[in-house]
């Protein structure tokens, strides 16, 4: 699976973590910061636009709280992205809301629970149905 990851100075290290996490387990990674960006709007945008491109099937962000991630990389039509702080939200955003991507905040989640998270995220696949009429609804908001 192709993971994308992208972090801002307050997310760099534990995306770098991650990141080795992530190669070590068989994901291809995608870093579309390997420098820190000044900015989580940069570093979200960055890695939406490699989402929404096709290139990468999942994607993590990392910033201090994750909201301002998740918040930038929504503004983007068609982008679904989760901030998320434990494991089950994890699964029932992937699962129910067919999330794109999660955002974690790095002063909110440490590495051992970060790594639950993703792992969870990253092992969930979107169940569709009945849940797609909801995306459905979302797409058509201005």
């Amino acid at each position: 699976m192709d993971v994308v990851i992208g972090a801002d100075k307050d997310g760099f290290e534990m995306k770098e973590a991650v990141k080795q996490y992530l190669k070590d387990n068989q994901y291809r990674v995608i870093d579309v910061s390997e420098t820190p960006s000044d900015d989580f709007v940069d570093s979200s945008l960055a890695v939406t636009d490699v989402i929404m491109k096709g290139q990468a099937h999942k994607a993590i962000m990392f910033d201090r709280y994750g909201v301002g991630s998740a918040m930038a990389s929504n503004k983007v039509k068609g982008m679904v992205t989760a901030n998320v702080a434990e494991e089950n939200t994890a699964h029932m955003t992937a699962e129910h809301n067919g999330a794109k991507a999660i955002a974690i905040g790095t002063g909110i989640v440490g590495y051992d629970k970060a790594l639950l998270i993703i792992q969870r995220y990253l092992d969930t696949e979107y169940a569709g149905g009945r849940h797609q009429v909801r995306l459905d609804m979302l797409e058509k908001m201005i």
